[in-house]
């Protein structure tokens, strides 16, 4: 965090201004002005989760400037939707990003473990992979442990049942789904966790690129599925960890 943004709060802290708890609450706001970019330095001390890069509608020069800035500050940087181009650009700024060609994630940097409390990542078919490997690649970011069950839809049910009991050892299954995304109904009748679902954009017209997914997710019968956006599966990333935090 940028000396002139703290300076301040722990001079007003030194006077007797206010205490600690009221310092922590300032600093949580704290943002600093880039060049087009107002970094949200405080959001990891605020919500338990730091700001990462979207990387989509933003230039090469505007993801690897936001980017450099976050990793300079807390020493890692997550970057979702990147394509190879902005990686190659990224590694350049910070030789240790990886990344994560099936969930579009660059990743540097990496908080220590946080404990085995686990989460699924369960996908209907192979086509919901970049979606599912968003969502994983993310909570792994985030410090959580993760199991992958992939293309286990409901064309094919009975592919699931041999994961039940990983499954059943996880804190939270996130159910990632196009076409009509019954999976996530199944998913939530067989588990007694939560289960986040993410509609994907996959599928033939009348899903009208994941809005049947999205629609049939939301009308779940199956109590205790809660569900994201459309193919966000960094939203359901932190959403699980959130839980999985409050569970572990």
């Amino acid at each position: 965090m940028d000396k002139k943004i703290v300076e301040p709060i722990l001079r007003a802290l030194e006077r007797g201004d206010f205490d600690a708890g009221e310092a922590l609450k300032r600093l949580a706001l704290c943002y600093e002005p880039l060049e087009f970019a107002n970094l949200d330095v405080g959001r990891e001390l605020r919500t338990g989760v730091s700001e990462a890069v979207l990387c989509e509608g933003k230039s090469l020069k505007q993801a690897v400037s936001i980017a450099r800035a976050i990793y300079k500050r807390t020493g890692r940087v997550l970057l979702t939707r990147a394509s190879r181009e902005t990686f190659k650009a990224v590694k350049r700024a910070i030789p240790r990003a990886k990344y994560n060609e099936a969930g579009r994630l660059i990743a540097a940097g990496a908080p220590a473990p946080r404990g085995k409390a686990r989460i699924a990542v369960v996908s209907a078919g192979t086509s919901d992979i970049p979606v599912a490997e968003e969502a994983a690649a993310t909570c792994e970011f985030l410090g959580d442990p993760v199991e992958r069950v992939f293309d286990v839809g409901v064309a094919g049910i009975h592919r699931l049942f041999g994961h039940l009991d990983r499954l059943r050892g996880c804190n939270v299954v996130i159910v990632v789904a196009g076409m009509e995304g019954a999976l996530a109904s199944v998913v939530g009748g067989l588990l007694g966790v939560p289960v986040i679902g993410v509609p994907t954009s996959v599928g033939y017209g009348a899903s009208f690129k994941g809005l049947a997914s999205l629609l049939g997710m939301l009308n779940s019968c199956t109590p205790g599925v809660t569900v994201v956006n459309i193919d966000n599966g960094f939203g359901a990333a932190v959403a699980a960890t959130l839980v999985n935090r409050k569970k572990s």
